[in-house]
Parts: structure tokens; sequence; C-alpha cells
């Protein structure tokens, strides 16, 4: 249930605080005081899309914020998900600030939350009805939801969508293996070319980098070994001479017979010879590997050429070729399989048809018998709602399996005697709509929990003796729960359980609007002027006073 509202700077409403009663709250004022913006700022602290326009003009933020309590089960549990706790009074407060910079923020309780979690948590908080559900009851794509409000059949579209999504999974895996006899034969045969093609390439990761350095050493091989055999000579010498290694070892020879006057000099060349001897067993290794004596550049630019022919066809890297390699003998060893899992899925697909088509018919049989019972409470309200000659019929039927079933459904109605059953779109006056769609609201009342109604508008068309009727039907939908209505009729208003007025007032330049609960004669002044829109007179003040009055007895 709402039970407060706060209002800044939204459209001409400077700032402004609405407290909300259970049962009939009823808000009333001249047109373009400013109630459709109250409903555009519900529909914003409601985690609904706002415009910028939205916002006062002058103003580079807005405010809306609100109080919910009696909350239900789901919204508490959608709650305590989100680690978010009503307070000690069970209530929950959602602060939603707008901004021309577009960077707005919303709170529930004080922690930030995004626009879609409120919408989650808002859905069981609030329904508005508006124009905007007259044309949703004007497209039939849209009443087969309400059949299945109507049957519970949440665990049957369950049940049915889960077959659904299994049969069509089945179709396409079938559908990705069946392919004609000669396209098979071509698939198979290139695989076999590309399977053999990498596996006699003989391909080795790491193989590319050593080519390449094995190239660089084939191509230096002559000037390297000459100049490696020369730095050898120098080092190590030969029977005739001395290398420098050997002259180095003498020299520590001499100093180490000098004691310590010359260690420091000693430990130098020591150190020195060390570095050399190293550097002496590098040299000798490559001097001594025949490998690299028997390298040849064109046998090594042979095999890099043609690896990167194939790394043209099969991947960039050894890697990606190897990898080539091991899917292509997958998806030929599938290939091979295929007529055995072929079958399996072709018997699999017809398990998947024959619970599709069990699992349909339940739900059809839910939806007729619903639908049944549906029509004619419908009816049974539009007959009270002063439609005497009704007749309304949920037509059912079957087609095309789809996501939601078989079914197809559509509200027929006939408004007077003597007239055949047609679409709604095709018959229905403005207040006959509004007059159908409180009909199916006030059916469908003990299938959500829902704590508010708002209805914007639920008067177009209406009048009369119909008006009482509607404002009547309404005060007992609030029986059930909490209902907002804007009106326009004074059959309407008279009934509230509270009366709240939309005024707008200039001062300065500027549009003001305020929203102030009336009490006993400011409502009998307000139902007047609703009744004629002209000036006060004494008959219509007692007229006025006589609606509320009788109202009261209800």
């Amino acid at each position: 249930m709402l039970k407060f509202l706060h209002i800044e700077n939204i459209a001409v409403i400077e700032q402004t605080d609405i407290e909300f009663k259970e049962g009939f709250n009823v808000l009333t004022g001249e047109t373009g005081a400013g109630k459709s913006i109250l409903i555009d700022a519900i529909n914003a602290v409601l985690g609904e899309r706002t415009s910028k326009d939205l916002i006062r003009t002058g103003c580079d933020t807005a405010v809306v914020s609100a109080v919910f309590g009696d909350l239900d089960d789901e919204t508490l549990k959608v709650l305590s998900d989100n680690n978010i706790s009503p307070d000690e009074d069970g209530n929950i407060i959602i602060n939603r600030k707008l901004s021309l910079s577009g960077k707005g923020l919303i709170k529930v309780n004080n922690i930030p939350v995004t626009a879609t979690l409120l919408r989650e948590i808002a859905k069981n908080l609030i329904n508005i009805h508006g124009q905007h559900d007259n044309q949703a009851l004007l497209n039939p794509e849209k009443h087969l939801g309400f059949i299945d409000a109507v049957a519970n059949n949440g665990k049957l579209l369950e049940e049915y969508y889960s077959e659904f999504r299994l049969l069509n999974s089945i179709r396409k895996e079938l559908l990705s293996l069946q392919m004609d006899e000669d396209e098979k034969s071509r698939k198979i045969d290139l695989l076999k070319y590309q399977i053999n093609e990498l596996e006699t390439a003989n391909i080795k990761i790491g193989e590319l980098e050593d080519l390449k350095q094995k190239l660089n050493i084939a191509n230096n091989f002559e000037k390297t070994y000459k100049a490696l055999s020369a730095a050898d000579y120098l080092l190590s010498g030969n029977d005739d001479n001395d290398g420098v290694l050997t002259q180095i070892s003498n020299c520590i020879k001499y100093l180490s017979s000098l004691g310590n006057d010359f260690e420091n000099s000693y430990s130098k060349l020591n150190e020195a010879l060390n570095l050399l001897q190293d550097a002496r067993a590098e040299i000798s290794v490559f001097l001594g590997n025949s490998e690299f004596s028997e390298l040849d550049p064109n046998e090594i630019n042979q095999r890099l050429d043609f690896l990167s022919r194939l790394m043209v066809k099969y991947g960039s890297s050894e890697e990606e070729m190897l990898d080539f390699l091991e899917n292509a003998k997958l998806e030929l060893e599938n290939i091979s399989l295929s007529d055995k899992k072929i079958m399996e899925l072709s018997s699999s697909l017809e398990e998947s048809k024959l619970r599709l088509i069990e699992k349909a018919k339940k739900l059809t049989d839910s939806r007729l018998n619903a639908a049944n019972k549906f029509s004619k409470d419908v009816c049974n309200t539009l007959e009270y709602l002063n439609m005497p000659n009704v007749k309304f019929l949920t037509d059912i039927k079957q087609g095309k399996y789809q996501k939601n079933g078989c079914d197809t459904a559509e509200f027929l109605i006939s408004a007077n005697d003597g007239e055949s059953l047609k679409p709604l779109i095709k018959i229905a006056s403005g207040g006959e709509l509004s007059r159908v769609m409180l009909s199916i609201k006030s059916v469908l009342l003990d299938k959500d929990n829902i704590g508010t109604m708002i209805f914007d508008e639920i008067d177009t068309g209406i009048s009369g003796f119909a008006a009482g009727k509607v404002a009547t039907q309404l005060k007992n939908v609030a029986k059930a729960r909490q209902v907002i209505c804007v009106t326009h009729l004074a059959q309407i208003a008279a009934l509230a359980d509270e009366h709240l007025l939309i005024e707008k007032t200039t001062d300065d330049g500027h549009t003001f609007t305020n929203v102030t609960p009336l009490g006993y004669k400011d409502r009998i002044s307000e139902i007047a002027r609703i009744m004629s829109g002209t000036e006060l007179t004494e008959n219509l003040y007692n007229s006025a006073k006589e609606l509320i009055d009788r109202s009261n007895i209800l």
C-alpha cells in the first residue's frame, strides 16, 4: 500500500507531500491542474523510464519519494535476496532523483539500487490502469495472458516452455547433422585431405622459431666458423705458441710466489682466467658440433615455406594448426557417426513432440475451463455496470505450437440486444472499454498480491447511471486493497474515503501545483464544481451534499 508520496520539481509541481489512506482515495481538479503529472511521478518512483522534460523548468534535478507498507511475501523475498530490510514498521522508502545530466540515483531504504531492481521490487506494489491498458485490451495478443492469470497457469506454462525449448534444441541439432549424400561425401573427402596434409607435415610446437635460428646460423656459418677458430687459437694456442689462457696461467703462478703483496692483482687475473675459460668452452661447443656444419639453408627455407603455406590455410601458429587437426578429426568422426546420431535424435524429437502435445493439451483444457468462468464473471460485472444486455465471450482457438502453447484467445462482446459477438476493437466505445477493463480487474482481484491499484481516466465516456455503478464497483474493489482514482465524475468522488484536490496556481510568472486533502465542507464545494463547472449555487451545494451523504450509506 502507498502511504506517502513526496514530489520536488516535477513539471508544475514545485514541492508537495501527499498522504494516502487505506480504501478508496480519489483525486480531482481542473483539467491541466497536474493530475497526469502525479501519475508520471508515481511511475518514476516505480522505476519506469522517464524523460528529462519531467524536470521542472529552471531546475537541474527532481526528486520523488514514496513510502510503501503492508508488503506482500513476494516483495519481501525480492528485498531479502538483495539485502534490503523494511524498517521497524514494515515500510520501505523508495527515493528517486532525476537529473538533467542523466546521472540519476535510486535508493530503497537508503541503499542504492538499479532501475531494473527497482522495477522488480515494485511490480507487486502498484498496478496503474490508464489509457494504455484500454489499448492493450484491444490487442488480442494480450488476451491469453488474462486467461492464464485467471487459471493460475504459471506452473503449466513453465513445464510447457521447458519442453518447447528442449524440442527446438533437438530439432536444431538434428538439422545441423542432416545433409544430402553428395554434400556429406564432399565434406568427408575435404576433411580426410586436410587431416592427411597436417599429419604428414608432422608439425611440432616451437619448430618455426628453431628453424629461423638454424637458418641464421647456416647463412653465416663459414664466416662464423673462421672467426671462432681464430679466437680459439688465440685463447688455446698450439704446440709452438702458448695461447692467452696459458700465458695468464703463467702470470698467476708468478704472482702467487710473491705472497700477499700482490693478492689483489692475483685475484683479478684468476677471475679473468675463469671467464676466458668459459668463453673458450662455448666456442669449442660450436666448433665441435657437426650439426651446424651440416645445416643446409635451402632445406631450411623449403621447410619454412611449406609451414607458411599451411598456416595460410589452417592457422597462424603451430598451436592453431594442431587445433585445426584435432577439430577436423572430431568433425570427421561425428559425420561418420551421424547416421546413428540422427536416428537417436529423431527418436528423441518424436518423444518430445508427444510430451509437448500433452502439456499443451493441459494448458488448453485449463484455459477453456478458466475462460468459461471468466467470461461469465466479466459479463455479470458488466451487467452491474449498466450494460444490461451485454454478452461477453472469450474465444479460444488452437493453432501453431509457440512458446506459450498452441492457443490464441480473443475477447468478443455484444453490447446490445440483437448484435452478434464481435472483437472489442470493432464495436467498443471508450465508456464500454473502461467498464470492460474495470470488470476484468475486478475478476482478477484475487489473482495477484498487488497492494495498490491506480485508475487514471477509468471514467472515460461514462456518465449518468453508469457512472454511479462504476463508482460503486471501484468502492467494492477498494474493500480488498487500496484504490487511488483520478476522476472527473462527481459520483466517483462522492464515494471517496479520502478526497484529494489538485490545484494549479500562478505566482510571479511561475506555475505551481498543490495537492490538498479535503474535509467534509470542502468536498461538497469540489463535488458541486465537478457537477456543473459553473458558479456555486445553493442548489448545487445541496445536491453535492446529498450525493456525499447518500454515498456514506454504502
